[in-house]
């Protein structure tokens, strides 16, 4: 399946990713608490989504129920390759290094980031 989901829908997709299965409220309610959003704006992005097949709805209720049918795996991976070849020239430690440039990371996070590259190194 190709991967083609706007900001909005990304929006809505970590939400169902973090929670598993949400009714249009509940994903409502959350977009709600940090966005001016509509109601049926949220509903009508959702049926989009469906259509598209980036969610699945369980409709044997008088609520339906939403869940994500893209791993959330896929879809940063989809992301970052696309970033890494359209922003960073398909460089990954050009991406990286701006990363960690530009942002503090902690140690532990330092840390992790040594341990991978080791273990990248030994294989």
């Amino acid at each position: 399946m190709e991967l083609k989901p706007t900001e909005s829908e990304l929006e809505i997709l970590q939400i169902l990713w973090k929670k598993g299965q949400c009714s249009v409220r509940d994903v409502h309610e959350i977009l709600a608490a940090t966005k001016d959003a509509g109601y049926t704006t949220t509903l009508k992005l959702m049926q989009i989504m469906l259509e598209k097949g980036l969610v699945e709805r369980d409709a044997t209720s008088r609520t339906h129920i939403y869940k994500a049918l893209v791993k959330q795996s896929d879809a940063q991976k989809h992301y970052l390759d696309k970033m890494i070849n359209n922003v960073f020239n398909g460089s990954a430690a050009n991406l990286v290094m701006q990363a960690l440039g530009n942002h503090r990371s902690s140690k532990a996070e330092i840390d992790a980031i040594k341990q991978y590259l080791d273990n990248l190194k030994n294989q």
